[in-house]
C-alpha cells in the first residue's frame, strides 16, 4: 500500500499532538481561578497569583530540563518512539492532576507533565527535518505551530464548558485519555523514516530526500552532513544565535499562555465561563500567524530568495508586528480590544517562531537538529520561567504594563541575535581541517 502525500499526514499528526499538548497544559490555567478559590478561600488574589506562579515556574523548569533530555532521546531512538514516550507520559501525568490536593502535589504532577510535554518540540523539529525538503520546512513548521494556536483556541472554551458537567478532577482524567488515543494512529502511520517507509511513494521519497539540503540535486545518495559533538556545537556563534533568539522569543508566548485567564479575571472581573468566551481570541491570531509565517517563507524561497534572506526577513517582520502591539496593551480599554491586541501579538510571534525553530535544521545535519533544538528549548523555558515568576511582582494591583514592556524588549533581542550572531543562515561546515 502506498499513500500519496504521506509527509503531510505525518506533520498533521504532530500538529494534532500539539493541540492535545496545549489542551493538557491549559487545563490548570483555565481552571485555576475556581480551583484556587476552593483550595485557598482565605487568601487574596495576589497570594493566589504567587502560588500559581510557583507551580507554573516548577512546570517551566521541568519543561526546560525535559527539552534537553528529549532532544537527545529523539536523536537516539528516532521520531516514532520518541513521540510514544513523550505523549504517553504526559497524558498519564495530566490524569494524575486529579489527585492533587495543594501546592506540593500540584507541583509534582506539573513537573512530570513539564518533562514529558517537552519532547513535543525537539521531536517536531526533528520530524520536520526528516520528512520535508528545505523549501517546505517553514510551512510544515507553521502547520505544527498552528497546533499550539488551535490548542489554545479550543482548550479554553472546551474546558470552561466541561466545568458545567464535570468536576475539575474528572476534567484532568478526560483530557489525559485523549492523548493516549493519539498513539494509535501514530504507531500505525509512522512505521519508519522516509528512507525506508513502506507506504511512501518513490516520487515522494525522492522529493523529500533530494531536497534535504538547499541547492542539492535530487538524489537518494547519502550526503555528508555536519553533525558536531556538543562541545563543538556550542563553540559556534550560530548555535548561540539560535539559543538566544529562542530564549528571547519564548517568554512572550508564555506570558500570554499562563496569564490570559488570570489577566481577564483580575483586570475585568471575569469568571471561568466568561473567560471561556473571551480567552480563546488571542490564539486565533496565533493560528493565522503560524500559517502566514510558513507560507510567506515558502513563497519567498520559491521566488528565488535564499534561506538566509528568507528566514531573517520573516523573523524580523514577526518581531516588528509584536513590538507596537505589546506596547498598546498598556492601555487596551475594553476586554474585547485587549484580546484583539493580544491576537496581534501572537500573530507576530507565530510569524517569527516557525522560522526561528527551523534554524537548527538550516545550520546542521539531522543528527544534531534534536540536540540544538533541545538546548534552545531549555534556554527558552528557563527565560520563560523567569518572566512567569516575575509577573505577580510586576502586576501588583492589576497593572500589567511592566510585563508587556519587557515583552517588547525581548522582541528586539530576537532580531539582534539572528542578525548579529548568524551572519549567514546556511549549512555549516566543520571547523576541523
Amino acid at each position: 500500500m502506498k499513500i500519496k502525500g504521506l509527509r503531510w499526514w505525518v506533520i498533521a499528526l504532530i500538529a494534532l499532538a500539539t493541540v492535545i499538548n496545549y489542551i493538557d497544559r491549559q487545563a490548570l490555567v483555565v481552571l485555576w481561578p475556581s480551583i484556587s478559590e476552593d483550595l485557598y478561600p482565605d487568601k487574596s488574589m495576589t497570594e493566589r497569583k504567587e502560588i500559581y506562579a510557583l507551580i507554573s515556574v516548577i512546570f517551566m523548569f521541568s519543561y526546560a530540563f525535559g527539552q534537553s533530555i528529549f532532544g537527545k532521546i529523539f536523536d537516539k531512538v528516532g521520531t516514532r518512539i520518541g513521540f510514544v514516550l513523550s505523549i504517553g507520559f504526559w497524558s498519564l501525568s495530566t490524569a494524575l492532576h486529579a489527585l492533587a490536593k495543594g501546592v506540593v502535589s500540584f507541583s509534582i504532577f506539573r513537573s512530570l507533565l513539564g518533562v514529558s510535554e517537552a519532547g513535543n518540540w525537539p521531536g517536531a523539529a526533528k520530524g520536520n527535518a526528516e520528512w520535508f525538503p528545505v523549501k517546505e520546512r517553514a510551512f510544515a513548521q507553521g502547520i505544527f505551530n498552528s497546533g499550539a494556536a488551535i490548542g489554545g483556541i479550543v482548550a479554553i472554551p472546551i474546558i470552561a464548558s466541561l466545568t458545567i458537567y464535570f468536576s475539575w478532577q474528572m476534567i484532568f482524567i478526560i483530557i489525559g485519555l485523549v492523548g493516549l488515543l493519539w498513539l494509535v494512529p501514530w504507531l500505525i502511520l509512522v512505521k519508519a523514516p522516509p528512507k525506508s517507509h513502506p507506504w511512501l511513494t518513490e516520487d515522494e521519497k525522492k522529493y523529500i530526500l533530494g531536497g534535504q539540503k538547499e541547492n542539492e540535486v535530487a538524489s537518494l545518495e547519502e550526503t555528508e552532513e555536519y553533525n558536531p559533538e556538543v562541545g563543538e556545537l556550542l563553540s559556534r556563534k550560530q548555535s548561540w544565535g539560535v539559543i538566544i533568539a529562542s530564549a528571547a522569543i519564548d517568554p512572550i508566548w508564555w506570558l500570554f499562555v499562563f496569564w490570559i485567564p488570570i489577566y481577564l479575571s483580575e483586570v475585568y472581573g471575569m469568571d471561568v465561563k466568561a473567560i471561556g468566551i473571551y480567552g480563546w481570541v488571542p490564539y486565533v491570531g496565533a493560528m493565522f500567524g503560524a500559517f502566514f509565517g510558513g507560507l510567506l517563507a515558502q513563497n519567498r524561497i520559491k521566488a528565488g530568495w535564499n534561506v538566509n534572506k528568507t528566514r531573517k526577513f520573516v523573523i524580523t517582520l514577526g518581531c516588528i508586528i509584536m513590538l507596537p502591539a505589546l506596547l498598546a496593551l498598556s492601555d487596551p480599554g475594553t476586554p474585547f480590544a485587549a484580546v484583539l491586541i493580544m491576537a496581534a501579538v501572537l500573530f507576530g510571534f507565530q510569524t517569527a517562531i516557525g522560522n526561528v525553530q527551523t534554524l537548527p535544521s538550516d545550520l546542521y545535519g539531522k543528527k544534531t537538529v534534536g540536540t540544538l533544538s533541545g538546548f534552545a528549548g531549555t534556554a527558552a523555558k528557563l527565560t520563560g520561567a523567569g518572566l512567569v515568576a516575575l509577573v505577580p511582582m510586576l502586576t501588583t494591583g492589576g497593572n500589567y504594563t511592566p510585563a508587556f514592556i519587557i515583552g517588547a524588549a525581548l522582541a528586539f533581542i530576537v532580531m539582534a541575535s539572528v542578525w548579529v550572531l548568524i551572519p549567514k543562515i546556511e549549512q555549516l561546515k566543520s571547523l576541523r581541517k
